[in-house]
């Protein structure tokens, strides 16, 4: 049985557009691979070959014994400088102290610098002191010099619904604050020690490194946070400008070559060991045909995971804290 002319052009139409969309599939195949493989190329440089190390401080930074190791490996390889890329709103104080720690480390071995790319407060700042020069971009954000223990208190919640959490314990202070009942002048008093002490650590360091007066350290050191700008003028910072910036001063006052190419250094590791709860989260409303809302419910899970293991005194800035 032969097809009639409006059945071969319809079958013709149909190849063509099959065509079509299995060629357009494989240049985007083509594509990504191209991509990842430029991505891969571009930090196969071996650690043993002469580079400038990149290391990136982003997000809510906690304890994190990955990053200790690999700062403790850059020093002993061949890296003839580092460059901190630094946007962070603080985190934990321990992980701030064990950052800080590691960076000087590093920096007795090899010169740092630190760029601050949009964000550096609190533990991020803590960070950005450990180098020995810090760029900052002209309207990024630096300072908040500060320490806040936070904890939710929902006594009268339970109270108004008939609801009573009691508990026996072998001192008062034990478990106190705890949220569930109101919080006495003692515990209170026993937190603001905590405070007051982490709060005078923190200035100490920020006084030390920066070499600031008791006047000019009194300024910076009330919680706020200023633009790069006005960190300069504040000595919070020492140069405006970017890595570019960087570059410059590492072939300036330490003798770093700028034709050296420049490695990223990354642990390997991916956020925390919840992570796989927000790709799920993010797979299932992808799965279900909205990419959109997957990767709104993934970023969002996995803000909300990384708040919720933060636990301690904490050095991080948050403009919804500080109004």
């Amino acid at each position: 049985m032969s097809l009639d002319a409006d059945q071969i052009v319809e079958r013709r139409r149909l190849r063509r557009k099959v065509t079509f969309w299995r060629t357009l599939g494989v240049l985007a195949a083509v594509g990504a691979l191209a991509v990842a493989v430029s991505t891969f190329a571009g930090n196969t440089l071996s650690p043993s070959t002469p580079h400038v190390a990149r290391v990136v401080i982003g997000g809510v930074i906690r304890n994190d014994r990955e990053r200790v190791k690999m700062l403790d490996e850059i020093a002993d390889s061949r890296a003839a400088a580092v460059i901190l890329s630094i946007d962070s709103p603080g985190g934990t104080v321990t992980g701030a102290e064990q950052l800080y720690d590691a960076l000087q480390r590093l920096a007795k071995k090899k010169p740092v610098v630190a760029v601050v790319e949009g964000l550096a407060a609190s533990g991020g700042y803590i960070a950005a002191i450990g180098a020995d020069h810090i760029v900052a971009r002209r309207n990024a954000l630096v300072g908040s010099v500060g320490v806040i223990f936070q904890f939710p208190n929902v006594y009268e919640l339970l109270k108004s619904v008939g609801i009573a959490v009691e508990d026996i314990k072998s001192s008062p202070l034990k478990a106190a604050p705890n949220g569930y009942t109101p919080t006495s002048p003692e515990a209170r008093a026993a937190i603001d020690a905590l405070v007051v002490d982490t709060y005078a650590w923190f200035k100490a360091l920020v006084g030390d490194r920066r070499k600031l007066t008791d006047a000019q350290l009194a300024t910076v050191a009330d919680g706020r946070v200023f633009t790069g700008h006005q960190g300069l003028g504040l000595q919070l910072v020492d140069e405006l400008g970017d890595e570019t910036t960087a570059r410059a001063w590492l072939a300036r006052e330490k003798g770093v070559s700028e034709d050296l190419k420049v490695r990223t250094w990354r642990t390997g590791q991916r956020s925390s060991e919840f992570g796989w709860l927000s790709g799920a989260v993010g797979g299932i409303a992808g799965a279900l045909g909205f990419p959109q809302l997957a990767a709104i419910l993934s970023q969002a899970t996995g803000a909300a995971l990384e708040r919720a293991q933060l636990d301690g005194l904490l050095a991080l800035w948050h403009p919804q804290i500080n109004r």
